[in-house]
């Protein structure tokens, strides 16, 4: 058994997963913790990291440093995903996260979409039962989403990576409270225009289960399911009615920011992004339930963590 240190630091947020893997391909949770720090902050406009997002994300990154130093974390893994993938001073971040873990020797891996994908699908589908195979993976991060189509063994048939996330489609074109018609029009638009991409590589006709994660997808199930509060053991292999799934996407999408806001189980840096996070998952869900005939969605809080995690055992 190994006690490793998983590090996932997206567009939107930074997340720790510090945890016991064994030789069985098996995972013991030791902590899981997020922190908000919007890496990707104006990165569309202006194709670099700001310096207020990258002083936020090296700070959580020295935090989570400590914290696999004080749990004996024998190895670390620290992902980068989209941010830092498409920024003009990505060589400044790694040389920051790399002082953030001196003792561990992390060097970030500004990961492809394609590995990231890969990550994914491992994550949410380890110890998964009771799902039709094919299982479709689809992952809503803050630039980019992620799909990957396989099977129980961990076989990966297909996968692709697109530039639509809740931080980049609310940037690029939700700017009302809330969005108007035609703001909403354009961000479908290109969500639209992604999935047809996505669908020129990864069959979504022959899908025997989707499986979405991540913060937006796990809000979403959240609302439907009208939770008190935020429980991730509720929200964890959730199963839910397609027509459920698209009634809470387009409440989410369409509700004002206060009205989000007062949500129990709303994550505050989540109020202003879950919207266009909200209208990825819903197209989606329409096109696959469609191409496929699925009539239920599943929910996993498994994810690119678990995956990272299990790469390292």
């Amino acid at each position: 058994m190994t006690r490793v240190g998983a590090v996932d630091c997206g567009t939107n947020s930074i997340r720790l997963l510090i945890a016991d893997v064994r030789g069985d391909g098996t995972l013991t949770e030791v902590t899981r913790q997020m922190q908000i720090v919007r890496l990707g902050e104006g990165i569309d406009d202006t194709g670099a990291i700001s310096p207020a997002a990258m002083q936020r994300t090296l700070a959580a990154a020295a935090e989570f440093s400590e914290q696999c130093r004080q749990e004996s974390c024998r190895v670390v893994r620290f992902v980068a995903t989209s941010a830092s993938r498409d920024a003009s001073n990505a060589a400044d971040f790694v040389a920051g996260v790399r002082s953030a873990f001196g003792s561990f020797d992390v060097r970030p891996e500004v990961i492809n979409g394609q590995e990231e994908a890969q990550l994914s699908f491992a994550g949410a589908t380890a110890g998964l039962t009771g799902a039709q195979e094919p299982y479709l993976v689809v992952d809503i991060g803050g630039g980019s989403t992620e799909f990957v189509l396989g099977d129980s063994a961990g076989g990966v048939g297909a996968a692709k990576s697109v530039d639509i996330g809740c931080v980049r489609m609310t940037e690029r074109h939700l700017h009302d409270d809330p969005p108007t018609e035609d703001q909403v029009w354009a961000a479908l638009t290109d969500i639209v225009r992604a999935v047809e991409d996505v669908a020129g590589d990864v069959d979504l006709s022959g899908v025997g289960t989707l499986i979405g994660l991540a913060g937006s997808v796990t809000t979403v199930t959240a609302h439907a399911l009208g939770l008190p509060d935020y429980d991730r053991e509720r929200i964890h292999g959730a199963q839910l009615p397609v027509e459920a799934v698209i009634e809470a996407c387009t409440d989410l999408l369409l509700s004002e920011l206060s009205v989000r806001r007062a949500l129990p189980f709303m994550h505050a840096g989540r109020v202003d992004v879950i919207g266009a996070g909200a209208l990825i998952w819903r197209t989606v869900v329409q096109r696959v339930a469609h191409d496929s005939r699925l009539r239920t969605v599943r929910t996993s809080e498994t994810d690119i963590l678990d995956g990272i995690a299990l790469s390292l055992g």
